[in-house]
């Protein structure tokens, strides 16, 4: 028997046609951008950021070779980028499994009975016409649908795709952090290349200026006091040399494992950094909402907790189903798949919460606080991206000032250090006042190398904190979020 359950359908078709989904709009919270930077120097021009860093290789501005080869080691090598790259994954495929409910579910199935009922039993007539043994064969299929009526289906869609494209920005801020600490290791480790070289050299002149001494000592003109004070001073020196080493060390062990080898394999050779940074104009401040991955996931968590809010309020209203189930039924398999065999039932229901003590709407205040939350996390993201990049531009302002006048002191303490050991050599001071010279001149040499290193640090963090080319245009659409895993 076919069952005639559709009046409804066309009810529910203009329903499913006109419905909406409730709840919010989504609109961008907005957050409080001044017309410039306030550390950007006068002679700089607001423009955008040199090819290399558009192109989002930005460590090929520094062109250093080994430094490019080791970045691009990160893409294919470094575990905790592709622990991102699965995270990603894993909310495009919850894309997938929400964007399902948009269609039915379809279940089918075989079955078959041989049944042989008592004779004894009640209600039975004890007569030789009433079979005792029956057959029952089946191939049904059942069909259910939801129409997403007042798009809960369509805002969970929402929620999850806004979800997952924050996670393909959080993949993005992954990437560029790693790549951040890589270059910044990398200039830590040639600057200490630099300051080991200084103090090598620096050992090699206090050899000298030892042998001088002792030679002096010898000729009666210095005394035992001078010998010891060289000495002294060379030994001091040389532990520097091997305590630089050990810094050194571990920025080696940390590129490694960037790079995704073991420390015990990986080394770098020795190569003095000496070369100041390049100038890297940051832009507008406007600009940096577009080109900050982390800003990016921020905006879009918040447009995921907005599809939320529409959830919750979804909850107040009817949920519409449609059922229908169908096959062929026969009690003997010869007969099963035939017309008079088969049979079709159908129907729909409507089913609305009437009283809950207050469930829904508690739910509805925690995902509109939920996004409240969400939208103060972006704009305090947008506060501290700010933040960093005036903190870089004042960092590089200053130490630019900082090390020429350190050059100046540098130079003024060599001068002073030639004329102690001058007037040395003539027997009109003590050793003490060349000891003092040294000590001021190596001090001065080994400033200067630390304001270089804090120098190329701000550099990188720099581009870091402008999103390192990356625009929000690379976040993937919501067609390709969608996509299977084989279609990417």
């Amino acid at each position: 028997m076919i069952g005639r359950s559709w009046t409804a359908a066309p009810f529910l078709a203009s329903l499913l046609l006109t419905g909406c989904a409730v709840g919010p709009r989504y609109a961008k919270p907005t957050t409080p951008t001044a017309p410039e930077y306030k550390e950007v120097p006068p002679n700089w021009k607001a423009a955008q950021p040199n090819d290399q860093i558009a192109r989002g290789k930005w460590w090929e501005i520094f062109q250093d070779s080994q430094l490019n080869g080791l970045e691009e080691q990160i893409n294919v090598s470094d575990q905790n980028l592709k622990a991102a790259q699965s995270q990603y994954a894993q909310a495009r495929a919850l894309v997938r499994f929400n964007r399902a409910a948009y269609y039915p579910t379809v279940t089918a199935g075989a079955s078959g009975l041989r049944e042989h009922v008592s004779k004894n039993r009640p209600l039975i007539r004890s007569t030789a016409q009433i079979s005792t043994n029956a057959s029952d064969f089946q191939i049904p299929f059942d069909v259910s649908y939801e129409p997403d009526v007042f798009g809960r289906v369509r805002r969970t869609v929402e929620s999850a795709r806004s979800n997952a494209q924050a996670s393909a920005a959080d993949l993005e801020s992954v990437n560029l952090s790693l790549h951040a600490e890589l270059a910044i290791d990398y200039f830590q480790l040639r600057t200490l290349d630099a300051e080991e070289q200084l103090l090598n050299s620096t050992v090699a002149a206090f050899e000298k200026a030892l042998d001088l001494t002792k030679s002096r000592y010898k000729g009666g003109v210095s005394s035992a006091v001078d010998v010891a004070q060289a000495e002294t001073q060379l030994e001091t020196t040389r532990s520097q040399t091997i305590d630089v080493q050990v810094q050194r060390a571990q920025d080696e062990h940390a590129i490694a494992v960037l790079t995704g080898q073991p420390p015990s394999i990986f080394s770098i050779p020795a190569s003095p950094w000496n070369t100041a940074p390049p100038a890297i104009p940051p832009g507008l401040p406007s600009d940096l909402l577009e080109r900050r991955p982390d800003i990016a996931a921020a905006e879009r968590r918040v447009a995921s907790a907005n599809a939320q809010v529409g959830v919750a309020r979804a909850a107040y209203f009817p949920a519409i189903a449609l059922t229908g189930s169908g096959g062929f039924e026969s009690t003997a398999i010869s007969t099963l798949i035939q017309g008079p065999s088969g049979f079709l039932t159908g129907g729909a229901s409507a089913v609305v919460t009437a009283f809950d003590v207050g469930r829904r709407r508690a739910i509805s205040e925690q995902a509109r606080a939920a996004f409240d939350q969400a939208a103060a996390n972006y704009r305090q993201s947008v506060l501290t991206a700010f933040q960093e990049v005036e903190d870089n531009l004042a960092a590089l302002r200053i130490l630019e000032e900082e090390s020429k006048t350190q050059q100046a002191a540098v130079a003024a303490s060599e001068h002073s250090l030639e004329l102690s050991t001058n007037r040395y050599k003539g027997g009109v001071v003590s050793y003490l006042e060349v000891i003092t010279a040294q000590s001021i001149a190596l001090s001065d040499e080994r400033a200067a190398v630390d304001i270089l290193r804090r120098r190329m640090t701000a550099s990188v963090s720099l581009i870091k904190a402008l999103g390192g080319g990356w625009s929000t245009a690379n976040l993937p659409s919501a067609k390709l979020v969608s996509r299977s895993a084989n279609g990417q």
